[in-house]
């Protein structure tokens, strides 16, 4: 049976603002609600923990801003979503020490 931890939210934010930010609304400092990639953040963090590859979460994060939210391909999209599955990789494997 695998536990899943208590993701640190605001963590997971810095990273998505910093690094994602598919419809660019700049951050949570910017008139647009801290919350806005939440659950997407929160999902690709415990597919990482439950065992998914860094492609496997960027493929995700690529499909949210495709298909979900309806964004054209920018060239650097797969890039930014393996930085951000990478990156979110190395916090998730911080909390399993």
């Amino acid at each position: 049976m695998t536990t899943h931890p208590t993701f640190k939210l605001s963590h997971l934010r810095e990273i998505g603002w910093a690094k994602w930010d598919p419809i660019g609304v700049g951050g949570p400092d910017h008139e647009w609600p801290a919350d806005e990639y939440d659950a997407y953040l929160l999902n690709a963090a415990s597919q990482l923990w439950s065992g998914r590859s860094d492609e496997e979460v960027a493929d995700y994060l690529v499909k949210i801003e495709t298909e979900h939210m309806g964004l054209a391909t920018a060239s650097d999209i797969r890039m930014r979503a393996l930085d951000v599955a990478q990156t979110m990789r190395r916090y998730v494997e911080k909390l399993r020490s």
